[in-house]
């Protein structure tokens, strides 16, 4: 036999150089920037672990995580349900789902940056379409913890709840018509239907919808940052606006070794959810 010819593999090459110099270089450099303390970039110390140690034993760090962990839960516990009951309603719309799911994915489309000045304007007290209700019953996300949570929440989950719905949707249209008429005439519940011929179709988009929507949600700054900077009381004070105060007080050797563990914390989440998946395919 001719040996294998593997001169193919060079046309990945370019891909490789780009993303060597676009993600990892930068992410070394910033993984170094967390051993020093840095005032300039001529006036650089190193510190060695001080950093890494100072923030590992932080109560506000680990409260922040804390946070951070739970609105994570939150929108994967709200999202994921809610977007494949959307896709399953759209199901029955056939051809003219494709007006659902156009309308589902608009705000995907939002500028990250303008989803929180659009809901601050939508509850505005005075001139927000939602305002004067919002007040009438008593919501005011500027006193009330509860309240803000509920608002962040509420305005991640209109920013992403289509891409939940597109996945799950495709996912669902793959299954062959046969299949359900099959389980229509054993007479199976429109339960067992879900749990033994759509959740499995829908294996795959969940484990994409799980991973980028934790690793967003993980990190949410914007929202947060604009609706209340992290209050009240810090109640919203999520891993990433701790980040972002360090940078600009101008703290870089403290922020990039922060950067570094919120990169290593979501580096295990994302290899403990890939274990647990093949473990899961692996069962006969």
């Amino acid at each position: 036999m001719p040996p294998h010819d593997n001169r193919a593999w060079l046309l990945l090459l370019p891909a490789v150089i780009l993303l060597l110099v676009v993600g990892v270089l930068p992410l070394l450099a910033v993984v170094n920037y967390g051993f020093h303390d840095i005032f300039t970039l001529s006036d650089v110390h190193w510190v060695g672990l001080e950093w890494f140690a100072d923030i590992l034993g932080s109560d506000r760090f680990l409260a922040s995580l804390g946070r951070s962990m739970l609105f994570s839960a939150l929108v994967l516990s709200i999202q994921v349900p809610l977007g494949i009951g959307v896709a399953l309603l759209l199901l029955h719309y056939r051809r003219r789902a494709v007006w659902g799911l156009m309308l589902c994915a608009l705000p995907l489309v939002v500028p990250w940056n303008m989803i929180p000045m659009l809901w601050l304007g939508l509850i505005d007290s005075r001139a927000g379409l939602l305002g004067p209700w919002l007040a009438g019953v008593g919501f005011d996300h500027k006193f009330t913890a509860l309240h803000t949570w509920v608002l962040i929440l509420v305005m991640d989950t209109w920013h992403w709840l289509g891409l939940v719905v597109v996945l799950s949707y495709a996912a669902l249209s793959s299954i062959p018509p046969a299949f359900r008429q099959a389980a229509a005439i054993d007479g199976a519940s429109r339960w067992a239907l879900f749990r033994f011929i759509e959740l499995p179709r829908l294996a795959g988009a969940l484990s994409i919808v799980f991973l980028l929507r934790f690793v967003d949600s993980f990190m949410i700054y914007t929202e947060a940052f604009a609706i209340n900077a992290g209050g009240p009381q810090d109640a919203t004070r999520f891993l990433s606006i701790e980040l972002g105060e360090e940078i600009k007080g101008f703290s870089y050797g403290q922020a990039a070794a922060r950067a570094t563990l919120y990169l290593l914390i979501v580096l295990a989440v994302v290899w403990a959810f890939v274990v647990a998946t093949r473990r899961q395919d692996a069962r006969p």
